[in-house]
């Protein structure tokens, strides 16, 4: 799968393993985690000021299935889903879930 933002630039496009290794560089603590304040330093490196805070928030909300507070490995997918939904992200294509 690729994922893309929704203006179409293909030269922006990444796969799902290539946002995740993106994402791992914002995992300060190397806990192999991450938390809100890690994906709210993603969110804003992503160019996404207005409300990276809150944003951030929600997405470990909606992507932490285990309720331990932070994004683990297994729920990498989830997070893929909310930046679809709420960080511009797009995909042509399905995957399944780890």
């Amino acid at each position: 799968m690729a994922i893309s933002n929704r203006g179409g630039n293909q030269g922006n496009e990444i796969t799902v393993e290539e946002f995740k290794r993106w994402l791992k560089k914002f995992d300060t603590d190397r806990d192999g985690r991450i938390s809100v304040e890690e994906l709210r330093q993603a969110i804003r490196a992503a160019g996404e000021w207005w409300f990276c805070t809150r944003k951030a928030k929600r997405g470990v909300k909606m992507a932490d299935k285990n309720l331990n507070g932070a994004i683990d490995d297994y729920e990498i997918n989830n997070l893929v889903d909310f930046a679809q939904q709420y960080l511009g992200l797009s995909s042509d294509q399905q995957y399944a879930y780890i």
